[in-house]
């Protein structure tokens, strides 16, 4: 569990929906220094259970794609949009993503990251604060305001797309391998290998 001071949300009563669908409240996970920080949705069920985001089939597709990039999980930081579970494992509504979006702008404040990747069209929308056409737009830097600081936002398809549709594989790889390009090897988040 994280202990990043006003990060780590210990308790939240803001939406009904979601209070009564999880288990526990999914924090996010990784250095308080990552040069790179993955936000996807939600938490889905083995997320719920085990409350760490991306320990599912999804988790599995990224730690691949992490690791082809050679670069390790211990040294991304990994969050979500929303920390609670949806029910039937639905997208999270308008205001429960606003309920939340205090917790992820303090998050993506106290880390600091070099850029923001987002998983999927839900976070890459909830960040740019416009549509997205996540399948074309993927592998694109984007230059966004989020809470009174530019940061460099990477978007990417949802390590789940590739699970249902195989032509997103290349697309999700090399969005993941011009995300390693972001990282610091003085800061000790170096590539495996590089040192």
């Amino acid at each position: 569990m994280d202990e990043m001071e006003g990060v780590c949300v210990e308790d939240c009563t803001r939406c009904e929906a979601l209070v009564a669908s999880r288990s526990r409240i999914v924090n996010g996970a990784g250095p308080a220094d990552a040069d790179l920080l993955f936000v996807g949705e939600a938490p889905g069920a083995r997320e719920d259970e085990r409350g760490e985001p991306f320990v599912g089939r999804s988790g599995d597709v990224l730690d691949d794609a992490l690791r082809n990039a050679r670069l390790d999980r211990g040294d991304v930081r990994i969050t979500n949009c929303v920390r609670c579970r949806p029910p039937d494992n639905r997208d999270p509504s308008t205001e429960e993503l606003a309920n939340c979006r205090g917790y992820l702008e303090t998050e993506i404040d106290r880390v600091d990251p070099e850029i923001v990747v987002t998983l999927g069209k839900v976070p890459a929308e909830h960040l740019l604060q416009r549509d997205v056409a996540v399948t074309a737009e993927a592998g694109d830097v984007v230059d966004v305001e989020i809470e009174g600081t530019r940061r460099q936002v990477l978007l990417c398809v949802h390590p789940a797309a590739t699970l249902y549709d195989r032509s997103q594989e290349d697309t999700f790889v090399d969005t993941i391998e011009k995300a390693a390009d972001y990282t610091d090897a003085e800061s000790g988040q170096s590539r495996l290998g590089d040192w």
